[in-house]
């Protein structure tokens, strides 16, 4: 035995732990010296990466367009390489195999309790596809496919779900052409980004701090727009109450989130004191309070500003 580990036997874990942080402590201060060889980093390790580098890993496709490398392929040449790397997992027509995804069928099928999500009935874009199927397959051998396979298979597959001809070929040219069927079934997320500061001094106590779940919403929602649907003689009358119904009732009928309680002239008093004109701005474009946050056009982005002013017109109305 070496007088090392001798002298490492007599010491405690603590001192064994302390001499090998010296010793990587030193390591990385040589690395850190290193600095001046052209290292850069904060801790001088590593090199700058080069545009080629980059390139490498910078392979992203996004819907416009932006991202694909010149090429193309036809639904001929893809259904050859998808036969050959793809249908012993996938099935021959996109069926599936085995618990492996399902490309094609589904359409129709996205408000059952089951749906079928495939390429042709859920996804929203033709570069997720592309992107995809270069990034990630085949799956025992992924980004092994070349650029015009890639496009290839794409346009197999679009094929599959009957949304191009047989003789038909993808390139960048037409890419962009191609509009998968739920395309409209994906909104942007209309909450902002909340960046919260701590709070120091003159707080408010917890029990002033309004928390809402959306958890705690599925067991009204039920009963709060059957209330509301009992009022559709007199929405029915008004040019905003079928979008009240719609888009505004689940919470305005009880006062979630601190909105004003429809009908209730009490909590539409402070409101009101601010004109109509401020309140319809609120609705369109969002508004946080001392109560709560209500999101851009509650969160249908897909209503007009039309609509929800004669929305807000009708709370308005009814609530004076």
């Amino acid at each position: 035995m070496s007088s090392f580990h001798k002298r490492c036997r007599h010491l405690r874990g603590g001192q064994v732990t302390m001499i090998l942080c010296g010793c990587l402590w030193l390591a990385f201060s040589g690395a850190a010296n290193g600095a001046s060889d052209g290292l850069t980093g904060y801790y001088g390790v590593g090199t700058r990466a080069t545009e080629f580098e980059i390139a490498g890993w910078d392979i992203d496709v996004r819907p416009d367009g932006q991202g694909l490398p010149a090429g193309q392929g036809s639904v001929e040449d893809g259904e050859m390489l998808y036969e050959d790397q793809c249908a012993e997992c996938h099935g021959s027509f996109g069926e599936g195999v085995g618990r492996f995804p399902v490309l094609a069928g589904g359409e129709g099928s996205l408000t059952d309790s089951r749906p079928g999500k495939t390429v042709g009935s859920f996804w929203a874009h033709t570069s997720t596809l592309w992107d995809y199927i270069r990034r990630t397959m085949p799956f025992a051998k992924p980004e092994s496919l070349a650029d015009n396979e890639v496009y290839a298979l794409t346009a197999y597959v679009l094929y599959l779900n009957d949304l191009v001809a047989e003789d038909f070929v993808l390139s960048r040219d037409n890419f962009t052409e191609i509009e998968l069927p739920n395309r409209a079934g994906f909104v942007p997320d209309p909450r902002p980004d909340v960046f919260n500061i701590r709070c120091m001094e003159n707080c408010k106590n917890s029990y002033d701090v309004k928390i809402v779940s959306f958890v705690s919403l599925a067991p009204v929602a039920s009963s709060v727009l059957s209330a509301a649907e009992s009022q559709t003689g007199v929405a029915g009358t008004h040019a905003g109450g079928a979008v009240y119904l719609k888009a505004c009732a689940l919470c305005h009928e009880s006062g979630i989130g601190g909105a004003p309680v429809h009908g209730d002239a009490s909590s539409w008093r402070g409101r009101l004191a601010e004109g109509s004109s401020m309140l319809i701005e609120h609705a369109i474009n969002g508004y946080r309070g001392d109560a709560g946050y209500m999101p851009p056009k509650g969160g249908f982005v897909e209503l007009s500003d039309e609509e929800v002013t004669n929305a807000v017109v009708y709370m308005i109305e009814v609530s004076r």
